[in-house]
C-alpha cells in the first residue's frame, strides 16, 4: 500500500473514531456509514465494516457481543487526541465549508436544512439554565430564537443525546454562510472572537482565533475560559459576546443585503452588522474591494447559562437540521 493510501485510511479511521467519540452506546456501521457525512468523509456501510476491522484490531474499538455495534476504546479516544496535525490545523475551516455545502434553508419558503450547534446540559439542570438563556434570546444575542430540544436517547440531527441530560440545538451562524453561497455569493471565515458591546451596539473584537490555525472553535474555548459577558450586555447593554468575522466581494452587497433581509424576515438574524467596501469594521481590517460582516455568535445563549455555573457540554457547528424541526424557545420552558 503506498504511503497517499495509507495516509488515507487514516483519515477515514479518525472520523470514524470521532462518530464514535461523539455518540453513547454502541454504534452500527450503517449510523456511522451516514454520520461521516458531517465529516466529510463518504463510505459505503461494507467500506465502514472493513475499517472497524481495522480498528478492532489496533484496540481502537470493541465490538459489542455478536452485534454490528462498536464504542470507542480509551485507546481509541488517545488516538483521536493524538491526531494528525495536518488533520488537526484547519479543521474548523473545513467544518465551516462542509456545512455551508449541506445548507438548504429556503427563507422565502421557510424550509430547509440549517446548520446548528448542539450543547448538552443535565436533565435535572436543563429548565433552569433555560430560564437564564432566555434574556440573551430575547435581546436578540442569537442567530435565531428557534431551538430544538431531546431528551436522553433521542436524536438531534446526528448527534445523540446522552442518557441523563437534555440536548439542546440552536442555529449556528453558518447559516449565512449558506444561504449566501447558494445566491452565488462566496464568503471568506476569518475568526472568531469575543466582541465587546456599548449600548447593544458592537464596538471591536477583544479576543480573536483565526479558523485556519485551529482545531478548535473559537467560541467553545472563549466559553469554557469565562471570557464572555453575555449576561451583562443583556442587562445593561454593555458587555462582551461571541461573534465572527466574514468578508465577502463587495459587487455582491445588493444581492447580500436581499438575502439578510430575507433570513431576518424568516427569524434567523445572523448578520449584527455589514460595513462600506474596503473599510473597517468594529477595528478589523477588510481586504480591498471586500465588505466585511459581522455575525452573531449562536452560542451565546449557552455563554450566558455557562456565565451563571451551569453545566455544560458543546459541539459548535456539529450537525443539520429541519427549519420545520426547531420552535421558538419559549415552548421548551414549562
Amino acid at each position: 500500500m503506498s504511503f497517499e493510501s495509507q495516509q488515507e485510511v487514516e483519515r477515514k479511521i479518525l472520523a470514524i473514531l470521532k462518530v464514535l467519540s461523539n455518540t453513547q452506546g454502541p454504534v452500527g456501521s450503517r449510523l456511522i456509514a451516514r454520520s461521516l457525512t458531517s465529516h466529510g468523509v463518504e463510505l459505503t456501510e461494507r467500506a465502514v465494516r472493513y475499517h472497524l476491522k481495522l480498528t478492532d484490531e489496533r484496540g481502537l474499538t470493541q465490538l459489542v457481543r455478536d452485534r454490528d455495534g462498536r464504542v470507542i476504546t480509551e485507546k481509541g479516544r488517545r488516538e483521536i487526541e493524538n491526531a494528525l496535525v495536518t488533520d488537526k490545523i484547519g479543521f474548523v475551516i473545513s467544518r465551516i465549508e462542509l456545512l455551508a455545502y449541506r445548507t438548504s434553508f429556503n427563507y422565502e419558503q421557510a424550509a430547509g436544512m440549517l446548520p446548528v450547534n448542539v450543547t448538552f446540559f443535565p436533565e435535572a439542570k436543563f429548565q433552569k439554565a433555560l430560564q437564564v438563556m432566555a434574556p440573551a434570546f430575547e435581546k436578540g444575542y442569537c442567530v435565531s430564537r428557534r431551538v430544538a430540544v431531546a431528551k436522553g436517547g433521542e436524536r438531534l440531527g446526528e448527534a445523540i443525546v446522552p442518557a441523563n441530560c437534555v440536548g439542546l440545538a440552536t442555529v449556528c451562524s453558518i447559516v449565512v454562510n449558506g444561504v449566501l453561497l447558494k445566491a452565488g455569493i462566496p464568503m471568506d471565515s476569518r475568526f472568531g472572537g469575543v466582541l465587546q458591546i456599548q449600548n447593544h451596539k458592537p464596538i471591536r473584537f477583544t479576543q480573536l482565533i483565526h479558523y485556519n490555525g485551529t482545531s478548535l472553535d473559537p467560541s467553545e474555548i472563549f466559553i469554557k475560559a469565562k471570557m464572555t459577558a453575555v449576561r451583562e450586555a443583556t442587562k445593561t447593554g454593555g458587555g462582551a459576546i461571541l461573534a465572527n468575522f466574514r468578508e465577502i466581494p463587495a459587487i455582491c452587497r445588493p444581492v447580500a443585503e436581499k438575502v439578510i433581509s430575507g433570513l431576518r424576515n424568516a427569524g434567523v438574524n445572523g448578520v449584527l452588522a455589514m460595513g462600506d467596501t474596503s473599510s473597517k469594521i468594529c477595528e478589523t481590517n477588510v481586504e480591498l474591494n471586500k465588505i466585511g460582516l459581522i455575525l452573531i455568535g449562536g452560542l451565546n445563549p449557552v455563554a450566558a447559562a455557562v456565565e451563571a455555573g451551569f453545566e455544560s457540554e458543546s459541539h459548535s457547528m456539529n450537525t443539520i437540521l429541519e427549519y420545520g424541526e426547531l420552535s421558538d424557545y419559549r415552548k421548551s420552558l414549562s
